[in-house]
């Protein structure tokens, strides 16, 4: 069995959904799980995320809805988008990162269409997982949330989910065929054709402000 790491945020539909595709590889990897402030990757990669672009935002919306149903996964979005995910982030780490607790994050987020800023489902929410919510306000806690952060930039995550085996990104949910593939035959990654892909040279770039 192989070790790997799953980066991923809260905040993203389609880490919900690949949360529940990781399953299939239930035999074959021990996956770590690994939350990150999806903001810090964006800011440090100087990207946008999906809901900042209207059309892509609902695009995003629309399309997770479609997927989730396709896939047999429950989905209602939350009552807003973006929120805040820093919570919920800091209350997997103090749950120890199970993937129990972040099944059961995810879905009061995914499934029920409350509002993540809503105080008193956050607080049933953490105590549910038996963490007294005065608790993420720990230093330590903060302070793990950000090396995982900083962690998976060093390790040239930019988006989530990403899922890392043998030092190999696998970016997005809709990635599950790939690493299948991967775990079947690692040199997939080797062929002349993937080694070409991946140092193609740029042949032009956009002014920046």
């Amino acid at each position: 069995m192989k070790n790997a790491d799953w980066y991923f945020d809260f905040i993203s539909p389609y880490a919900y959904i690949g949360l529940a595709r990781l399953e299939r590889f239930s035999q074959e990897l021990d996956i770590r799980h690994r939350p990150v402030l999806f903001a810090g990757l964006l800011n440090h990669w100087e990207q946008k995320g999906p809901a900042e672009i209207p059309p892509k935002r609902v695009w995003t919306f629309r399309y997770c809805t479609w997927w989730a149903a396709r896939q047999g996964i429950p989905m209602r979005a939350p009552a807003v988008h973006p929120f805040n995910p820093l919570p919920y982030l800091r209350l997997s780490i103090a749950a120890g990162n199970t993937p129990d607790a972040i099944r059961r994050i995810f879905a009061a987020l995914w499934t029920t269409g409350g509002d993540p800023a809503d105080q008193r489902a956050f607080a049933e929410l953490a105590r549910s997982l038996n963490i007294d919510p005065a608790r993420l306000g720990d230093q330590a806690i903060k302070d793990a949330l950000r090396l995982e952060t900083d962690q998976a930039i060093a390790r040239g995550v930019f988006g989530v989910p990403t899922l890392i085996i043998d030092d190999e990104l696998f970016w997005g949910a809709d990635a599950m065929d790939f690493v299948e593939d991967y775990l079947a035959d690692p040199d997939i990654v080797a062929t002349a054709e993937m080694k070409r892909a991946a140092n193609l040279p740029a042949g032009a770039s956009r002014k920046r402000d």
